[in-house]
């Protein structure tokens, strides 16, 4: 491979210049011996390095490591299931999240026990490598693809595909930053797909003879400090050539991406830079000619839920959407789904972006006797408006770019305004520890940003608060709203938030509609009292 990107050496950023001597992937090879020599042995350098292998330091020289395991699109079984639930019973203190890119992540991992876990993982079809790393990392997608009566292809074996060739490829390990694909067909947008580098969504094209399924293509997309919608290309791209078109892209980011400035370079940064035409000459320059045009189908967002029980395409099977409070998830419960799928189902578990799970092909008879388990009455399929539309990032608890704890906090918010708002329409809210968006703030309604300021002299852990944030066809970012407020106290505010949405809203009118009718000065004069004085508000 040509590293085109070395012609400007001394304009590298030091960790480029040390990716040239040290792939990523190198990593790998490395385990065992870190393994038989311990956490204090690994090279400085190689920490940083550890996260192609998808292990990233949990705490700062406290030895331990959180591990994300890939689940392209979601798509997993009872087995895996059971597998990651050992693991983190056996070497991860209990404690399993989903992720919001449809992953499972494990804690309390050290170099002693990594091999071996890895090991374990592959033996039932499970990766870690890749999952974080300048590299392309999982691949999601649509949670219900091969089931779904809203999506005009079945996505599984593209997203293998995809999958399969990116993953461990030395051509394409060493990218300026990650890499984020989504793949669907889904008319609802599952894939988030205005937020990836790379998406396609389902299109259809028409030549007066026949209708041909296939995708339009979104690049650019991406959140952090510095948000970016993805851009429509003019293209339509028939699935066959779905893989082709994602070198190529990748292709375009590994060679000519950004990398002096690791805050500067994503793939966002290099569209905004060249345009969308010049993206698209450069592309076809790659892939050659490929047609345009093609009618766009995503006809709405749905946000990752999949709540309740549904019929699938097939008659006489169902999926049942469960709610996993926060994405964390107890070895037990996770055995006892893994169960349930096998007793009630064929065994099928579906991860959700919004970090919930699904269990698939359930006939229309045992759904019954599913719903009686108590495991699916803990994780119902109808859970409360708050409890089950928070989202939130790992925190401080495991994360070390977090200024704030977020789980336990998020999760004692919901179960509050539960207890004390009625809401008859769901209403997101995405809680964030740190300037990146791990907690995908920028998309919710209500979004809360972690930072610490002070109170009464003291340093507290305090929120910022955006607002009106959507993937809908008319997508937006949230608007952040100035000010920060204890986080003890952030419940006063929301339920005056939403007691004003409740009484001011139209018919049916979405949060995000409210507020994009309203504008957003309005929330922040409902703000602005308990910023000046914040003493009346009451904690929580």
């Amino acid at each position: 491979m040509n590293k085109v990107w070395t012609t400007n050496y001394n304009e590298l950023n030091g960790f480029e210049k040390l990716k040239l001597v040290n792939d990523g992937l190198d990593i790998v090879e490395r385990l065992p011996k870190y393994q038989k020599s311990g956490f204090e042995s690994i090279d400085l350098k190689d920490r940083n390095l550890l996260k192609w292998a998808g292990v990233n330091v949990q705490k700062r020289n406290a030895g331990y490591f959180l591990m994300r395991v890939k689940i392209p699109s979601g798509v997993m079984n009872s087995d895996q299931a059971r597998v990651l639930a050992t693991i983190a019973k056996d070497y991860g203190r209990g404690i399993l999240d989903l992720t919001t890119r449809q992953a499972f992540q494990l804690h309390w991992l050290t170099i002693e026990t990594i091999p071996m876990v890895m090991n374990i993982l592959n033996k039932v079809g499970l990766q870690t490598i890749g999952a974080e790393g300048d590299c392309p990392r999982t691949i999601i997608g649509n949670p219900l693809a091969g089931i779904d009566p809203n999506e005009t292809l079945d996505t599984r074996e593209l997203v293998q595909e995809v999958s399969d060739y990116f993953q461990g490829n030395r051509e394409f390990s060493n990218l300026p930053r990650k890499f984020k694909i989504s793949i669907s067909a889904n008319v609802y947008n599952v894939g988030h797909a205005q937020i990836n580098d790379l998406a396609f969504t389902p299109a259809i094209n028409k030549d007066g003879k026949n209708d041909r399924y296939g995708f339009h293509v979104y690049v650019g997309g991406g959140l952090s400090a510095q948000p970016y919608l993805a851009q429509k290309l003019d293209l339509f791209v028939h699935p066959h050539e779905v893989l082709n078109v994602s070198i190529a892209v990748t292709t375009l980011f590994r060679d000519y991406g950004y990398r002096k400035n690791r805050r500067h370079a994503r793939l966002k940064f290099l569209l905004a830079d060249w345009g969308k035409a010049k993206f698209e000459t450069e592309l076809l320059k790659l892939t050659g000619p490929l047609e345009t045009g093609g009618i766009n189908l995503t006809r709405g967002w749905n946000a990752g839920y999949f709540y309740g029980i549904h019929p699938q395409k097939q008659s006489g099977l169902n999926y049942v959407g469960l709610s996993v409070p926060l994405g964390r998830i107890s070895v037990e419960d996770l055995l006892e789904v893994a169960q349930c799928a096998d007793k009630y189902g064929d065994g099928s578990i579906r991860t959700c972006l919004s970090k919930n799970l699904i269990l698939a092909n359930i006939p229309t008879e045992n759904i019954e006797a599913l719903l009686a388990e108590k495991v699916i009455r803990r994780l119902t399929p109808n859970p409360k408006p708050f409890v089950g539309y928070t989202v939130s990032c790992t925190g401080k608890e495991f994360c070390n770019l977090a200024l704030v704890e977020t789980k336990e906090f998020a999760l004692r918010l919901a179960e509050t305004l539960d207890k004390r708002v009625e809401l008859d329409t769901p209403l997101r809210i995405h809680v964030n520890g740190c300037p990146n968006s791990c907690g995908q703030l920028q998309i919710a309604d209500i979004g809360l940003r972690g930072t610490i300021g002070k109170l009464n002299g003291e340093a507290v852990e305090k929120f910022e608060l955006s607002i009106g944030g959507s993937l809908e066809m008319s997508a937006g970012f949230a608007t952040t709203l100035q000010g920060a407020i204890p986080s003890d106290r952030v419940y006063q505010v929301l339920e005056d938030f939403i007691n004003f949405y409740k009484t001011k809203r139209h018919f049916q009118e979405s949060f995000n509609d409210f507020v994009s009718r309203l504008g957003t000065e309005t929330f922040q004069e409902l703000l602005n009292p308990y910023i000046e004085s914040p003493s009346k508000l009451a904690c929580f």
